[in-house]
């Protein structure tokens, strides 16, 4: 059994599918090219984000001064010189920073998977197969960082940047394809 749904705005986007098109061929290109210079993708990935740490503690910082007549002024005032100390520290000795957020990713996925592999063979869901190999998959990528680690700092950055830029290029790719394709309604199927 079928029902027809008409997807939301879509006829707005007709005329525009080739606007998704172009961005996901542009996408697609810039992360070929991190992939290709990955170690300077990734010390840009650092600085872009050395630099958003900076502009938003000096935010978090204004804000905490427009209102100082509350008791967590503070807090936001120390968030905000936080930031932008931790910001600069990032911008001035970018290495650091990318050997920095690899060792916090590393951690990260090592706990994650961890985690996941643990709940997933402890609660037995339905298909939760695929869970426990989320987890070992997850797990195994923080274990082989912390491994590879320091060097693992110069590459990893850049490389996640190079891959998400080419997925999220395929996705705006086949959305422009799909949108240029559609008719009209849309055929769902009902979920068994």
């Amino acid at each position: 059994m079928t029902t027809t749904v008409m997807v939301l705005g879509v006829e707005d986007l007709r005329h525009k599918w080739g606007w998704f098109l172009a961005l996901g061929i542009a996408l697609i290109v810039l992360g070929v090219i991190a992939l290709g210079m990955i170690p300077i993708a990734t010390l840009a990935t650092v600085m872009v984000f050395g630099w958003l740490l900076v502009f938003s503690g000096i935010v978090e910082a204004v804000h905490g001064f427009q209102v100082h007549k509350w008791s967590g002024m503070f807090l936001h005032l120390a968030g905000g010189v936080l930031g932008v100390l931790i910001g600069l520290l990032i911008v001035t000795h970018p290495v650091a920073g990318a050997l920095a957020w690899t060792l916090l990713f590393a951690s990260f996925f090592t706990v994650v998977g961890l985690f996941r592999l643990v709940a997933a063979v402890r609660l037995k869901f339905p298909n939760w197969g695929w869970a426990a190999f989320d987890g070992v998959i997850t797990l195994l990528l923080g274990v082989l960082l912390v491994a590879g680690w320091p060097w693992s700092g110069l590459w990893f950055l850049g490389f996640a940047v190079g891959v998400s830029l080419i997925l999220r290029g395929l996705s705006a790719l086949m959305l422009g394809l799909t949108i240029r394709s559609m008719a009209g309604p849309i055929a769902v199927r009902r979920a068994a």
